[in-house]
């Protein structure tokens, strides 16, 4: 709440305030730097007790909805949005047939290409790591918390321990029905229970 002669005060938690005027002022009340009207000292009725409400507009956001994970869905977008590096191969001669005339010739792009040794290296490595963390979410996606819990129920470090020591290897997380998928997991907390390591050919990765 501020005056025309300067003073100023702020109201308590229950809006009650409390300011000293003269006849002469005019008194007016802002809230997020917007003020209201002034009101003349002189012409409102009972300066003891002068109340006002502000009306505040609380803008409405638009709803935002976040998706569910859902492994598949997410899986075919990254095959997608890298599509490029994802059927990238290593360049090679290759024939074209011309257009106009009679036989066979190279592609000269292909040509180019087979001595761009950087980008060659560059794309390789890159679409190494995509193919890998695809087989990374695979697993996730297979040997999840929730199954694990539901089979073993395990918790919290224990949990923890038993994913960390017990997740199976890409090749027959991708090989392996649902019933010897959780039949891996039942005796790997047999295994998990004696305090014995994970079986190696479970643990073994493609080269």
């Amino acid at each position: 709440m501020l005056t025309t002669s300067g003073r100023g005060t702020s109201t308590n938690a229950e809006g009650m305030y409390q300011i000293e005027v003269v006849e002469t002022d005019s008194i007016w009340f802002s809230y997020l730097n917007k003020p209201t009207m002034k009101f003349p000292v002189l012409k409102i009725p009972d300066p003891m007790e002068f109340d006002i409400s502000l009306h505040v507009n609380i803008p409405t956001l638009k709803e935002v909805r976040i998706p569910l994970k859902n492994y598949k869905r997410d899986s075919i977008q990254n095959r997608i949005d890298y599509a490029k590096i994802f059927n990238y191969k290593k360049p090679g001669l290759k024939t074209v047939a011309p257009q106009y005339g009679v036989g066979v010739g190279f592609d000269l792009d292909e040509i180019i290409n087979m001595f761009r040794f950087r980008r060659n290296k560059s794309m390789a490595s890159f679409q190494k790591r995509l193919f890998l963390e695809e087989q990374e979410k695979f697993i996730e996606h297979r040997f999840s918390k929730a199954l694990v819990h539901r089979l073993t129920m395990l918790e919290g470090k224990e949990l923890d321990s038993f994913m960390l020591l017990y997740r199976p290897s890409y090749a027959f997380t991708r090989l392996a029905n649902d019933y010897d998928y959780q039949s891996y997991i039942k005796k790997a907390l047999v295994r998990f229970k004696k305090g014995l390591p994970p079986d190696p050919f479970m643990k073994e990765e493609e080269d």
